[in-house]
């Protein structure tokens, strides 16, 4: 490919330096032709490349709520459980002693689905059901590989519309939130697999040192066996079908636990992955879903059979996985909570960065894990960045995408709901707490009563500030629609906002001077930084994700994510083993013939190979050639 782009830059390069007539000349001859000759050799590389792997289309049928004219039986603002008091939201089969887990709308209440809780035995039955596929799964080819996540990520194109929709109904976001956090980064993550994931799971050639240098050595990454996804709710498809991708390619079988809230959505999205492995010639046993209460969850967390445990979602639940971990000594990553702090420098044109803080706080209803959290301001744009919030925030509209209107289409919103109203009293008690300290509050910074949506869980898109670093708000993770305003006077004030949480997730620096940016992105405690933008990293699949402090440990995304799926096993061999092998010198044979000797070779060998200066070196060699004389 490498030479293709040559060919194609150059006419570009002839126009933009070529001097006088004879240059424009060849322009005219060259850029066509060029032209041709590279968009031919394209074809002919990309005919080659993709022969036997091209996208084997597959069907895998909309369920009924992912339609907005779709109508159910709504249900009133509780706690999940107490629905199954209701006979009206129970399965036609309803079995006695089975503990069930009702699904529904939270922007809209209406009930999709009750669904049978697994119990202990039903995870192991998955557990093993996966790892008899994985024995047949681990002889694939990188080409069988791809061809099952180039399948995939067809379908998801050609059926966005539809997913968006299903991730919209069980979650309650909008639209717009579902193309950028599902769609948009799914396929990113699929198209990193099918053009580098080979490369970063190939066997690696390691250097060697002068004592080896007859061997040659390498690192092999086979797959683990079965691996574990628990994951959160906030992006039902891309953080189950993430975590499934990468533990495929590499030669795993997984099983996914996905959250209460989020059973028929995830259930329906690892649904199309089955059917795709189904349809490609594999066993769609190979993934599994789990969907269960907390006090079943052992089975999975504490099971020897799992070999790796990739885990999203609150750093209490964390917790408790890395110690049930222990009990199998199961390698665990753990992408917790978040504060993230978006650096503002003095001099930064607010208005032209403002959408993107706007983005940044505000998409997902605030419930993503790299959202902006605070915004640290100079003192003196303090009040100018306050007003841009205090003017746009409050035209944001709150609805459901799925809620059919009037004329029967999707009606435009800007915010959809939150996932449950679990929180809300407490986010209103640390607002209230926050305003009492001293902070301005533009917007309720509570409950938001929809006009016609009464049953949804809407929270009412809020500013704070001025906030202080030793407010409560200002150090608990909010994962909600709440802007907190910083102000700082020094840089390193800024900085010490940016790190005075016990969160280390992402970031971001603002200004003029992006090397000044940059000097002060090195200085914050964090795993990803984005100069002048916000969350970019993600979007770039070849860059590890993850962070530090409570924020968790270890890695997914990248060569760094993909390979901590596998078992890396080194691997030496003889190089010219016709010629030279590994044999034991008589001097230092069992049993020894004289320690004294014996010793003398042993720290020759050690001058000769590593002693400081060639002179130094020399003696070494002499000391253990005369120690292996006199030993002969």
């Amino acid at each position: 490919m490498d030479a293709i782009i040559s060919l194609m830059l150059h006419p570009v390069i002839t126009m933009k330096f070529g001097a006088g007539e004879d240059a424009k000349e060849g322009i005219n001859f060259v850029y066509p032709l060029t032209a041709f000759v590279a968009f031919g050799t394209y074809l002919v590389y990309d005919r080659y490349q993709t022969k036997h792997n091209r996208a084997v289309p597959f069907e895998y049928a909309a369920p009924p709520p992912a339609d907005p004219k779709w109508e159910a039986l709504p249900i009133k603002h509780a706690n999940l459980e107490s629905h199954l008091e209701n006979p009206d939201v129970m399965p036609a089969m309803n079995v006695p002693g089975c503990r069930y887990i009702t699904s529904f709308d939270p922007a809209t209440g209406l009930h999709i689905g009750t669904f049978l809780a697994d119990d202990e035995a039903v995870i192991q039955n998955k557990i093993n059901l996966a790892a008899t596929a994985q024995e047949t799964w681990k002889e694939t080819t990188f080409t069988q590989r791809r061809r099952v996540i180039r399948s995939l990520m067809k379908w998801l194109v050609d059926n966005q519309d539809v997913c968006a929709r299903v991730a919209c109904r069980d979650t309650g976001k909008t639209l717009i939130d579902a193309a950028l956090g599902e769609i948009l980064t799914t396929c990113s993550k699929m198209e990193w697999l099918i053009d580098h994931g080979e490369k970063a799971l190939r066997p690696e050639k390691r250097a060697g040192n002068l004592m080896l240098s007859y061997k040659k050595s390498e690192v092999h990454f086979e797959p683990l066996g079965v691996v574990a996804g628990i994951v959160s709710w906030n992006y039902p498809l891309h953080n189950a079908w993430s975590p499934i991708l990468a533990s495929i390619f590499a030669g795993n079988g997984v099983v996914l636990k996905c959250s209460e809230h989020v059973i028929w959505s995830t259930t329906w999205f690892v649904g199309a992955i089955t059917e795709c492995l189904r349809i490609c010639g594999h066993d769609p046993e190979l993934v599994q879903v789990v969907c269960c209460y907390p006090e079943q969850a052992d089975a999975l967390t504490r099971s020897p059979d799992i070999k790796h445990i990739t885990f999203i979602g609150s750093e209490t639940v964390g917790r408790k996985i890395a110690v049930a971990a222990t009990e199998h000594l199961t390698p665990v990553t753990l992408e917790l909570g978040g504060k993230d702090p978006a650096v503002i420098l003095s001099g930064t044109d607010l208005k032209k960065w403002a959408s993107l803080w706007m983005r940044g706080v505000f998409q997902n209803m605030g419930q993503n894990c790299i959202g902006i959290e605070r915004l640290i301001v100079h003192a003196s744009q303090y009040d100018d960045l306050h007003e841009i919030f205090a003017e746009r925030v409050p035209k944001l509209r709150a609805g459901s995408v799925m809620a059919p209107t009037q004329e029967g289409y999707v009606s435009t919103v800007d915010c959809g709901s939150m996932i449950s109203g679990d929180r809300f009293q407490a986010l209103s008690r640390i607002i209230q707490t926050a305003e009492e300290g001293g902070a301005n509050i533009t917007g309720e910074g509570g409950r938001y009563n929809h006009v016609y949506l009464e049953n949804g869980y809407y929270f009412t898109p809020t500013v704070v500030g001025p906030v202080d670093p030793s407010m409560e708000i200002a150090q608990q993770e909010l994962f909600a629609p709440i802007a907190l305003l910083m102000p700082y006077d020094t840089i390193d004030e800024a900085v010490e906002i940016a790190n005075g949480t016990r969160y280390g997730l992402g970031a971001s620096v603002f200004g003029p001077d992006q090397e000044k940016c940059l000097k002060i992105a090195k200085r914050l405690e964090c795993g990803m930084v984005s100069i002048n933008d916000f969350g970019v990293f993600y979007m770039n699949q070849d860059l590890p994700f993850g962070g530090t402090k409570y924020s968790g440990y270890g890695r997914f995304g990248g060569p760094e994510g993909l390979r901590s799926l596998t078992n890396p096993k080194a691997i030496m061999v003889d190089r010219w083993p016709t010629f030279i092998q590994t044999s034991i010198p008589r001097v230092m044979d069992y049993p020894l013939r004289s320690l004294y000797q014996s010793w003398e070779f042993s720290s020759g060998l050690v001058r000769f190979l590593y002693a400081d200066g060639w002179r130094a070196r020399l003696r070494g060699l002499f000391a253990l050639v005369q120690a292996a004389r006199k030993s002969g």
